[in-house]
C-alpha cells in the first residue's frame, strides 16, 4: 500500500465529502441518530463549506493510486503555536493501517505546533483510541448540544516540542 499525503485541492471537494460521509456513519452508527448525522454533514461538510476549508484552513489528504481515502483538517496556528485538529476521516476500509498516523505527523511536520487539541465523542472508541495511542491526554470531558442532541464530548491535547 503506497500512501501519498498532500495538500487539498478544490477539485479533490467531492472525494472528500464521500470519505467523511462513510467515515460518520461507520463512527457514530447508534451514537448519533442518522438524520442528525445527515444535517450536520450537510451543514458542515457542503461543497462551499468544503471549499472555505480548503482555502481557509491546512487540509491535507491521503491517496491511494490517486484515489482519496483519508483526510485531516487543521485549524491555523495561534500565536502560542496551538491548533486545533477538527478532524480526521478515513474510509471505513483502510481503518487501521497506519493512514491517520501518516495524516497527523504530516500536519505536525507541516505546521510545527506547539500543541494540538481535539474533540471527539466519548463514545467514539475507534477515534479516542487513537488519539491515547499517539500520547493525546484528555483535558476536559463535557455535555454539548448537536443539533439537538446531546454529545459527551472529550477534550484532548498532544503537547509537542517546537523547534
Amino acid at each position: 500500500m503506497t500512501i501519498k499525503i498532500r495538500n487539498m485541492q478544490l477539485i479533490d471537494i467531492e472525494a472528500v465529502a464521500d470519505v467523511v460521509t462513510k467515515s460518520w456513519h461507520a463512527t457514530y452508527e447508534g451514537i448519533i441518530p442518522r438524520h442528525i448525522q445527515n444535517r450536520f454533514l450537510e451543514m458542515a461538510y457542503s461543497q462551499e463549506m468544503l471549499k472555505q476549508r480548503c482555502e481557509k484552513t491546512h487540509v491535507y489528504v491521503a491517496t491511494e493510486h490517486e484515489n482519496i481515502i483519508g483526510f485531516a483538517n487543521f485549524s491555523n496556528v495561534k500565536k502560542d503555536g496551538e491548533v486545533e485538529l477538527s478532524s480526521i476521516y478515513l474510509l471505513p476500509t483502510v481503518w487501521g493501517k497506519g493512514i491517520g498516523s501518516k495524516l497527523l505527523a504530516y500536519g505536525i511536520e507541516q505546521l510545527s505546533p506547539s500543541a494540538i487539541y481535539i474533540n471527539l465523542e466519548a463514545e467514539n472508541e475507534v477515534g479516542k483510541q487513537f488519539y491515547i495511542a499517539r500520547n493525546f491526554q484528555v483535558v476536559e470531558e463535557f455535555e454539548e448540544d448537536f443539533e439537538g442532541h446531546t454529545l459527551n464530548t472529550v477534550r484532548m491535547v498532544l503537547k509537542l516540542q517546537r523547534d
